[in-house]
Parts: structure tokens; C-alpha cells; sequence
């Protein structure tokens, strides 16, 4: 239940971090800390505009999609907090719930008969389908390295006690902040900025929603932030006591918000056909991360 709490309480500030970090860097004013949250309850307070292209499907996809970000929120712990819902395996059930609700977002925007959100549907699938291996590749290494496949005890039993545990914290870290870039569709792989619905990826997606879906599809993008943030803060307070773990929290959330800010302001865009290079090069930063559990085991032949 801690780790519930700490997330939607992230997920308040997180994008406007995001935001404040990307406008300090580029001289501007930018807005508040917490616009992102006001514009998203402004939604809430007005109705839905539907095409009448659309089925049911286009109608339920935004309840489903923060729906299954909900359900993987639930399995995310807290050091030695468990989540809400924890068992063997639970990493597994926590990839493919997400997967449900971009597969239900996906089918939304062919839903609406428009080219250019399918176009962004297809784009966003290839890149879901790349960013898998890797993230399955990691847990991986970490379920092997520690003898448990639940995140609780996978992340409480993780040690960083010798050099390799630091390489495999790094790099673990670095291959999560990318999974939320590809998963919220930010730089450098999407920009949720652009209106030109030829380089568009998921905001093309979603042109056709409005008021409270639209609401919904934002808050599920703040939750999905706050959530990989858990991830990577689980990583390095796996046995630290209650009344320091939750300032790390806060401290690496922040921090985690901060590089994502800096990335998006002081990186260009990759053009469309590097992007899945680049994602399916993660899985390759992944497979160190096995090896270097290969070595620490002493499993190498």
C-alpha cells in the first residue's frame, strides 16, 4: 500500500518537473509545477466528441488503458514493502497488463479510419515489440542473480556491495529511463510537442479523443512516469530503513524527472527509421547486463 501512495503522489509532480527542467534549460519562464495536473482535471470537466467512424472500441480504450496502468501499479513494491498485489512471476503480469492497455490504445486509433493515427498505431507497436526483449532480458538476469521472480524480493534480496553490482544498478538504471522514454513516447524517440502528423508517433494516436478520455490517457501517462521512477528507486534502497528510504525516493524521482527534462532539451530527435536501431540496441546493453550476472555467478563455462 506504501508503494501505491508514494506513486500517485509522484505522479503529481513528475511531468511538471519535466517541464520546469525543460523550460529553466531553454531560458524560459515555463509553466507551474503542477499545470500538467490542472489541465488534465480541466478535461475531466468537459464532455466527449466522438467520430461517427468510431465503435464501442474507441470509446472503452481510454478506461482500459489506465486501467491496466492501475493494475501494474499495484505490483510495484516499495524496499521492503511489498505492492498491493505481489507473487511469483509478477514482473511477467506487469509487462503484458501495460501491453493490454497500449494493444487496446492502438486498436483505438485504427478504430477511428484515419490514416495517419494508424500510421502511429503501427509505429508505436514496433516500437513496444523492441523495447520488450530487453526489459524481459533484464528482469531476467536480475531474477537469476538473486533466486526470486517477484519484484518484493527481487529488489529487496539486490545488493550493491561490489563493482559489478554498481555496473549492473547503472546500467539496469539506464535501460529503465529508456523503457520510459519508449513507453511514454518522449525524446528522442517521439516528441510529444510536434503537430506535424507525418513524424507524429503517439500523439497522433490519440487526435481523435477529447475531454475526459483525453483526461484519462494523461493521467495514465503520469502514473506509467512514476511507476519506471519506482522501478529504478527499488534498485538501490532494497534494505535501507523506512525513514531514509522514503527522501531517496523522492530524491531519485526527482532527479530521474530532472534527466529526463535535460535529455529531452539538449537531444534532437532521431529520424524515424533510427528509432527502432536504437531501441533494439537496448537489448544488447540488457545482454551485458546477464553477462555480468553470468560472471558474479560463476556460471561462465
Amino acid at each position: 500500500m506504501l508503494s501505491l501512495l508514494l506513486i500517485l503522489v509522484t505522479a503529481i509532480f513528475f511531468t511538471g518537473i519535466i517541464n520546469r527542467t525543460k523550460s529553466i534549460a531553454s531560458g524560459r519562464k515555463g509553466p507551474g509545477l503542477f499545470q500538467p495536473i490542472k489541465d488534465t482535471l480541466r478535461l475531466f470537466k468537459k464532455g466527449n466528441v466522438y467520430s461517427n467512424t468510431t465503435t464501442i472500441i474507441f470509446k472503452i480504450a481510454p478506461t482500459i488503458y489506465l486501467s491496466s496502468v492501475i493494475m501494474a501499479m499495484l505490483v510495484v513494491p516499495f524496499g521492503r514493502s511489498k505492492g498491493v498485489i505481489s507473487f511469483e512471476g509478477d514482473f511477467v503480469f506487469f509487462a503484458y497488463i501495460l501491453a493490454l492497455g497500449k494493444f487496446f490504445s492502438i486498436i483505438a486509433a485504427m478504430d477511428t479510419g484515419s490514416s495517419f493515427e494508424g500510421m502511429g498505431a503501427s509505429r508505436e507497436a514496433l516500437f513496444s515489440m523492441f523495447a520488450e526483449p530487453a526489459f524481459f532480458i533484464l528482469m531476467g538476469s536480475l531474477s537469476m542473480l538473486t533466486g526470486y521472480t517477484s519484484f518484493h524480493e527481487m529488489f529487496s534480496s539486490f545488493h550493491i556491495g561490489s563493482y559489478f553490482t554498481y555496473a549492473i544498478a547503472i546500467l539496469s538504471t539506464f535501460v529503465l529511463i529508456m523503457i520510459t522514454m519508449i513507453e511514454n513516447s518522449r525524446m528522442p524517440i517521439d516528441d510529444p510537442k510536434t503537430h506535424l502528423e507525418l513524424t507524429m508517433v503517439h500523439e497522433v494516436m490519440i487526435l481523435d479523443n477529447s475531454g475526459f478520455d483525453l483526461g484519462l490517457i494523461f493521467t495514465a501517462g503520469m502514473l506509467k512516469f512514476a511507476i519506471y521512477g519506482t522501478l529504478i528507486v527499488n534498485l538501490f534502497i532494497g534494505m535501507v530503513p523506512y525513514e531514509y528510504s522514503i527522501p531517496i525516493f523522492f530524491a531519485f524521482q526527482f532527479l530521474i524527472a530532472m534527466i529526463i527534462g535535460l535529455i529531452e532539451s539538449f537531444m534532437a530527435r532521431f529520424r524515424m527509421n533510427h528509432n527502432a536501431q536504437f531501441i533494439f540496441a537496448l537489448t544488447s546493453v540488457s545482454l551485458l547486463i546477464f553477462f555480468g550476472v553470468l560472471l558474479i555467478l560463476e556460471k561462465f563455462m
